[in-house]
């Protein structure tokens, strides 16, 4: 964070300062939640959780250098005492970022968010220092943390905004207010907790409606192939520029194409030039993470040619989404197990069949190991079918549906499409998958792992990576 004294900060906060001997003492080092991550001159954010009480390691983390505690009560260490910790932490993130200068960019939508704010952040950082939500710490915790992390010298904020209701976004971006607002889709994560798919596009759309004027600065960045996004374009008064494959788009791909291994490559149309590219990602759905990325760095200043090369050149930056890695046997196991809805879940299939294509050739087989896309209200059983139905539409080899009811759903969809024999399972937990998977797997398989986090699948992926007893072999 930038240097400021405990004094400024108990202002900033509305606190009172309790044992503090000096107030004129400077915050130097990371604001933080996690005890584990307290540096010399850190700032140590005391919440109370469902099973552990902040405020318990007020003293340990003092004797690890920080120099105060961001506390609800005084706790016996230099604290500065605030009536909710959270709004606290909310109003320091707010006087940080206003202090910065330097230009935030927020973007949020149904799916895609962490991919896509990491390749915003690998082609800003070729322009200018750049601070970046890590992982998906999105809400009204991570946000203002990733915020505090900035320091004097960063000149772009990329921020991720998630939300679970009406006005969760309104209220991040009143925490730190963007100039540069993104959004990708309106889809059905979380339709559950929502109601519909147009309370989704009502939440999200809180993002551009709170962004500045154009005369002010204000971009809304908004996909021009989701009508529910495009519609966006009249709540707001900042300049709106549109991304996507279609014509009317300002920045756009044409030519798009998998390569035998399943990456994209297309030509990137901007308002002042045009650009090969060719992603180290995998799937068709990266290019509308990608042309989201280039109308933001396009509009900050980057021409096509830098934005192409880095958008060729970046990676994953976030772990579990489209991580793979091949065994040294030729299996290739793809971990896209962080999250899943059904817009993920069908981009996800379709990029497994792509990568598939090379070794079907010489025999080798795609599996999609899949469990339940958790908060989906009404809508999961329909939404479950349909899954397993895409499966055998795409020809994907052998579906191995992990879980309960949910699972249960998957496996019947792709039964009722078509699916008999061994070419789907349904199986009870990850480790029965792992069992069925080490019995069967051969060179030039492609495996992908994907389901809701609350699942834990990441497992299965991990256990199919590491040596064991039954004759695996180590990832590359």
């Amino acid at each position: 964070m930038i240097a400021l004294s405990l004094a400024e900060i108990t202002r900033v906060v509305g606190g009172q300062t309790h044992d503090i001997p000096d107030p004129s003492v400077h915050v130097t080092g990371p604001v933080v939640r996690d005890s584990r991550e307290v540096e010399p001159g850190s700032l140590f954010v005391a919440f109370v959780g469902e099973r552990v009480d902040g405020h318990d390691f007020a003293p340990a983390v003092v004797e690890a250098g920080a120099v105060a505690v961001l506390a609800s009560r005084p706790v016996g260490v230099p604290a500065i005492v605030v009536d909710d910790v959270q709004a606290a932490l909310g109003a320091l993130a707010r006087h940080v970022v206003e202090r910065l200068g330097a230009t935030l960019v927020a973007l949020t939508g149904s799916a895609g968010k962490t991919s896509t704010k990491d390749l915003i952040a690998q082609v800003l950082g070729r322009k200018a220092p750049t601070v970046f939500t890590p992982g998906s710490l999105n809400n009204e915790i991570g946000l203002p943390l990733t915020a505090l992390s900035a320091t004097e010298e960063t000149r772009f904020l990329v921020l991720e905004m998630g939300a679970r209701g009406i006005g969760h976004i309104r209220y991040l971006a009143g925490l730190t207010p963007p100039s540069v607002g993104v959004v990708l889709n309106v889809g059905t994560a979380h339709i559950g907790e929502f109601g519909g798919r147009e309370q989704i596009a009502l939440a999200k759309g809180e993002l551009v409606e709170g962004l500045p004027a154009a005369d002010a600065g204000g971009v809304a960045i908004l996909n021009a192939d989701d009508p529910l996004v495009r519609a966006m374009a009249s709540r707001t008064k900042a300049k709106v520029i549109l991304f996507g494959e279609s014509d009317e788009a300002d920045v756009r791909a044409e030519n798009v194409r998998l390569t035998d291994t399943g990456q994209p490559v297309f030509r990137l149309h901007t308002p002042s030039g045009a650009s090969d590219v060719t992603m180290r990602l995998y799937g068709e759905h990266h290019v509308s993470n990608a042309l989201a990325a280039a109308a933001v760095a396009h509009e900050l200043g980057m021409s096509a040619d830098e934005i192409a090369v880095a958008l060729s050149e970046a990676g994953s930056l976030s772990r579990w989404r489209m991580e793979v890695t091949e065994r040294p046997d030729g299996v290739t196991i793809v971990n896209d197990a962080y999250n899943a809805n059904p817009e993920s879940m069908r981009a996800a299939l379709r990029a497994l069949v792509a990568m598939g294509e090379a070794s079907r050739a010489q025999g080798g087989r795609t599996w999609a190991v899949l469990g339940e896309m958790a908060e989906l209200g009404d809508e999961a059983l329909a939404e479950h079918d349909a899954i397993g139905r895409l499966a055998v539409r795409l020809n994907v080899s052998k579906l191995v549906a992990v879980g309960g009811r949910e699972a249960s759903w998957l496996q019947l969809g792709a039964y009722n499409e078509g699916s008999w024999g061994e070419e789907s399972v349904h199986v009870s937990d990850a480790q029965a998958a792992v069992h069925l998977l080490r019995s069967q797997l051969r060179p030039g398989d492609v495996v992908l792992v994907k389901a809701s986090r609350s699942v834990g699948l990441e497992s299965v992926a991990q256990a199919l990576l590491e040596t064991g007893a039954e004759g695996e072999v180590a990832a590359r």
